[in-house]
């Protein structure tokens, strides 16, 4: 008889500080060679910058422009017979929309000119929820209508 047992979910971590999931999830993503505290430390610099520009909870500016940015559709490709293959509109769950909402709000930050990653990312977050535009949001606004042009091959799911 197998030892294996069935797996549990997987519970996301919050961060220590605001105690926020998503927080977590964007440091994580942020992280690079293993160096947390200074994926923090940027996160922390960027709610500074929010909060002496706009004068609101830093974290509230955060939810409200990752909510802005999270796709509820995606474009996958699937393959058909005789080699073809067509884009496939999918809705996606809310974890991983977040995902691919946070992806991109970084991608879109690191692509910004500024001084330093914190000063980017409080300005893509800043665009993101007050004046919905950015990189990020052309990308989601982009990955729609993708998805509403190849709305005739839904059925292929």
């Amino acid at each position: 008889m197998s030892r294996r047992g069935t797996q549990k979910k997987k519970t996301a971590k919050y961060d220590p500080i605001c105690r926020s999931r998503f927080v977590n999830m964007l440091v994580n993503r942020m992280m690079k060679h293993g160096k947390k505290s200074l994926a923090y430390q940027i996160f922390y610099r960027a709610g500074i910058d929010i909060r002496q520009n706009t004068k609101q909870n830093p974290i509230h500016v955060f939810r409200k422009a990752l909510l802005g940015v999270t796709p509820r559709l995606v474009v996958k490709t699937k393959r058909r017979k005789k080699g073809k293959t067509y884009k496939v509109p999918l809705q996606i769950p809310f974890s991983k929309g977040v995902l691919i909402g946070i992806r991109w709000l970084l991608g879109a930050s690191r692509k910004r000119s500024g001084t330093n990653m914190a000063s980017q990312l409080s300005a893509e977050l800043r665009d993101a929820a007050f004046k919905k535009r950015g990189n990020a949001i052309r990308k989601k606004e982009q990955t729609y209508k993708m998805a509403e042009a190849s709305r005739t091959f839904a059925h292929f799911r």
